[in-house]
């Protein structure tokens, strides 16, 4: 068995290729197609909402693809947009909702919200994305949270943008290995404690962000692949891979062997 650590190393290091392999897929070439073929013939929220391919299509882009049923809640998006304050976008704590209504903007542009880069290709790269990560995520949970957490983490400015996505906490708790006791307690505690160990301007730094994942996915593997273990984490710093592990993980790693001590 491959590590979470491997698998994620291959696939970020070269991720043009294995996007590139995502869109020669048969079912995703026939998806993209049609998306491009159709986008920009798109009007109106009611066309919008009228062909399920281009719907369905672009909810996934944005990672919101379990959220494709709620129509009702969606057309309330778009309808209010995002220029107003209290548009119900803006006022939903998980930003991939004003995401969509900012690329799809009826609300401001009207006839020609789907004429920009944003509304077609921009899509279409997000969905690419999305399809590599939840195919690699069917492998292993974890090689999906650290593409994930990598998509996300130049817009990560405070703890409470972590706290509001389920996922992007997932690799902070690991990291820092956090209870769920923890993450069921007061959220402004959480909060002070996030500020206190991260620093997440670190986030915008690709070298301090690799750093950072390349210990979440080892973490990870310790606590979750039986297979990797800690014999895994033995095969990965005594391996010839060709992937740098910093001392700091090395004690990290040493420490979790000895239970802690």
């Amino acid at each position: 068995m491959t590590t979470t650590y491997t698998n994620y190393q291959l696939i970020s290091r070269d991720i043009d290729r294995s996007i590139e392999r995502i869109s020669q897929q048969p079912q995703v070439q026939r998806e993209t197609e049609y998306y491009l073929s159709r986008i920009g013939d798109i009007k109106s929220i009611d066309d919008f909402m009228a062909d399920d391919r281009i719907y369905n299509y672009a909810m996934k882009a944005f990672g919101l693809e379990d959220m494709s049923y709620a129509k009702a809640f969606m057309r309330k998006v778009l309808t209010e947009g995002i220029d107003n304050d209290n548009a119900f976008a803006n006022q939903l704590a998980d930003g991939k909702y004003k995401a969509f209504a900012e690329a799809f903007n009826f609300n401001r542009y009207g006839e020609t919200a789907t004429v920009f880069t944003r509304a077609q290709q921009g899509a279409v790269d997000m969905y690419l994305r999305q399809t590599l990560e939840e195919e690699a995520g069917s492998d292993d949970t974890g090689v999906r949270l650290a593409l994930f957490f990598e998509r996300n983490a130049s817009d990560i400015t405070s703890a409470y943008s972590i706290l509001a996505d389920e996922a992007l906490y997932q690799v902070v708790r690991t990291v820092l290995g956090l209870s769920d006791a923890f993450a069921a307690g007061d959220i402004d505690k959480q909060a002070d404690y996030l500020k206190e160990k991260l620093d997440f301007a670190d986030f915008s730094d690709p070298e301090k962000l690799d750093e950072f994942l390349q210990r979440f996915t080892i973490m990870w593997d310790l606590e979750n692949n039986s297979a990797a273990g800690i014999g895994g984490s033995n095969l990965l710093l005594s391996s010839s891979s060709g992937f740098d592990i910093s001392p700091d993980l090395m004690l990290t790693i040493n420490n979790l062997k000895l239970g802690g001590r």
